[in-house]
């Protein structure tokens, strides 16, 4: 393809890198020979890996990153919050509900948004976003509202954003990884995170537009939005 860069080294790019399913994933990708880009608020990069210390909902500095790190051949949205301790229907936080949509929703459409030049110019280029179980509209649950909009939100977009980068040749899907044992979800949480990074991984890695605009599990699976 005339002008898509063809370097045998997969390029991905990481949002919150630092720690949880993000690190791993990042040390996963070293692990396979991968040129590694993180994102992180705070903390460090596994070594090997390139880091940028970047707020992902500042939208001039992703211009910034951007322009500055090459062709990318995967960008995996990880970066996300659970939201404000006050977040029911009855009882909401708001300001802490638009930080949750700014970090959940609208920062993950602005880093592919800034990061397009780049995957355009990769071969094969994709795009992976971290959703969640709680956001699967067949739940009727009220708990943690904030975070399951923002999330079902998330589906949403990047379900838009994978139609309109079909003609490009980008595939964009979104991905469940379960309840894990991180920092958010606890130590109470079924799934080891290196498990599950491994899984995310390996989907990123075999992504294809016949796949584009689904919603898989962390193990390959498809599911429902």
């Amino acid at each position: 393809m005339i002008g898509k860069d063809l370097s045998p080294v997969t390029h991905v790019v990481i949002t919150g890198g630092s720690r949880g399913i993000g690190r791993h994933m990042a040390e996963m990708a070293l692990d396979r020979g991968w040129r590694v880009t993180v994102t992180t608020r705070d903390g460090n990069a596994p070594e090997g890996a390139a880091q940028a210390v970047i707020d992902v909902t500042d939208h001039a500095a992703l211009t910034d990153f951007a322009a500055a790190i090459g062709p990318v051949d995967i960008l995996i949205n990880n970066a996300g919050i659970i939201g404000p301790a006050r977040q029911s229907t009855l009882d909401m936080d708001f300001g802490g509900f638009a930080q949750t949509l700014a970090v959940n929703t609208l920062a993950p459409l602005a880093v592919a948004q800034a990061l397009l030049p780049n995957l355009c110019t990769a071969r094969a280029a994709r795009i992976l976003s971290v959703s969640s179980q709680m956001a699967w509209m067949g739940y009727a649950k009220s708990d943690r509202i904030a975070y399951r909009a923002s999330k079902a939100a998330l589906n949403k977009v990047m379900q838009g954003l994978a139609t309109d980068l079909f003609p490009e040749g980008i595939a964009v899907a979104l991905v469940d990884p379960g309840w894990v044992r991180t920092d958010m979800g606890g130590p109470e949480a079924d799934l080891d995170p290196g498990t599950v990074a491994a899984g995310i991984l390996t989907l990123a890695e075999r992504l294809t537009l016949h796949d584009t605009g689904r919603f898989f599990r962390y193990d390959g699976q498809q599911r429902e939005f």
